[in-house]
């Protein structure tokens, strides 16, 4: 299997996991050797990718880009990063970026000097435009759109890209995919694959159609948002039969690419929140590991970490929070929930053709589901029960595999 097909990722979102400031500074603080004293870390959870929220220089939260080629003052510099790059291999751990390619912080020199030219100069066309005004991201005026159909940004952005798996690293995760559409990216990632043809890029994207999405665009994968909401919805309703239909989706998906699952992220609430009865933790934990995919882990939701996205200026705080020094300043109260994920990681390790198995289900009611699985000739059974009575032998608010 290529190495895609094996890797479990520890996402992070590092300006928040190092406690930085809120805004830009100049001077450097070298917070990044922290992130390092984790990695052993991610190793005895069992996973093997370091998937990395943006490290870019930003004015504030990571998503207004000031420079792509330039580590975060705030997180270190190119010899801070080098040398988790290097931890990272001696390892055996992948590497992912995030690619903040769809906007820069209105303060980007390219900004800048396309609102100086305006709309009609050689400048003005690296921004897109209404009318006369920049385009802003989802109307924040403080991120302005760049224009991935021009070839000098497309250019550009394969350029970074390209930068960046110069120096280490293996894969991209593509921020806001689906903004300007799957067409923009094809030119980007054909240059891209002719330098690098083993790099994995995979396309954040909400809804449409996602297989579609990979076709024209070239991704590898997509963020299957799809399958994330309906692993808590299904169990806080105590309706299986809305993940029956999501897994019937999913498998359909898998047929053509294979999709990057999760059931949490920096952009979302923490499962452990989300999921109004704290014992069905375990049953996302298992669909998350066994189901078909490449898995992410939001860092911190392996020890049970809480914490609601609300919709304000400080609305990411509570999922983004700092973390300690290092694995030892973890709370005891975590450790069950780092038990089961060890658990379940290791029934993927043993069984690596989950990645691209099968997905059927049966005895499907409200609060019960069999969802087999099969690839490679071989075969399992994950039985999820969240009714108040014993099914199959399976226990209320459990799980189990055969």
């Amino acid at each position: 299997m290529d190495w895609p097909g094996s890797v479990i990722w520890w996402h992070v979102f590092p300006l928040g996991f190092v406690g930085a400031e809120r805004t830009a500074i100049i001077d450097v603080e070298h917070r990044l050797p922290q992130l390092s004293a984790w990695l052993d870390y991610v190793i005895e959870l069992g996973a093997n990718g370091l998937l990395l929220a943006p490290v870019f220089a930003s004015a504030t939260h990571g998503y207004d880009t000031l420079d792509h080629l330039r580590i975060d003052p705030r997180l270190g510099d190119d010899a801070d990063f080098d040398a988790l790059v290097a931890g990272c291999r001696a390892r055996g751990i992948r590497v992912c970026l995030d690619g903040v390619f769809n906007h820069v912080s209105r303060e980007h020199p390219i900004v800048q000097a396309a609102l100086a030219g305006g709309p009609g100069s050689d400048a003005g066309r690296w921004i897109r435009w209404e009318g006369p005004y920049p385009y802003y991201f989802e109307g924040h005026e403080a991120l302005v759109e760049l224009d991935l159909s021009q070839p000098v940004v497309a250019d550009y952005v394969a350029d970074v890209m390209t930068h960046w798996l110069g120096r280490g690293i293996d894969a991209w995760r593509l921020d806001a995919a689906y903004a300007q559409g799957a067409e923009a990216w094809a030119p980007i990632l054909a240059k891209v694959r002719a330098a690098y043809p083993d790099a994995w890029v995979f396309a954040e994207v909400i809804h449409g159609d996602y297989s579609e999405f990979v076709a024209t665009s070239g991704v590898d994968s997509i963020t299957q948002y799809e399958l994330w909401h309906a692993i808590w919805d299904s169990l806080n309703d105590r309706n299986f039969f809305s993940l029956d239909w999501t897994l019937k989706r999913h498998r359909e998906f898998c047929e053509h690419f294979r999709p990057q699952t999760f059931i949490g992220n920096h952009d979302v609430t923490r499962i452990a929140t989300q999921l109004k009865d704290a014992a069905d933790v375990p049953l996302a934990t298992a669909l998350l590991f066994l189901l078909p995919g490449v898995p992410s882990i939001y860092a911190g939701d392996e020890q049970g970490f809480t914490g609601e996205k609300q919709e304000h200026s400080s609305g990411d705080d509570a999922v983004r929070p700092p973390f300690p020094a290092d694995p030892s300043g973890l709370l005891p109260f975590g450790k069950p929930t780092l038990a089961t994920y060890q658990e379940l990681i290791g029934i993927r390790r043993r069984h690596p053709w989950l990645t691209e198995a099968v997905v059927t289900t049966s005895d499907v009611s409200n609060t019960s589901i069999a969802i087999h699985l099969d690839g490679e000739g071989q075969h399992l059974t994950l039985r999820l029960n969240i009714g108040e009575e014993a099914v199959d032998g399976v226990q209320p608010h459990t799980w189990s595999v055969t």
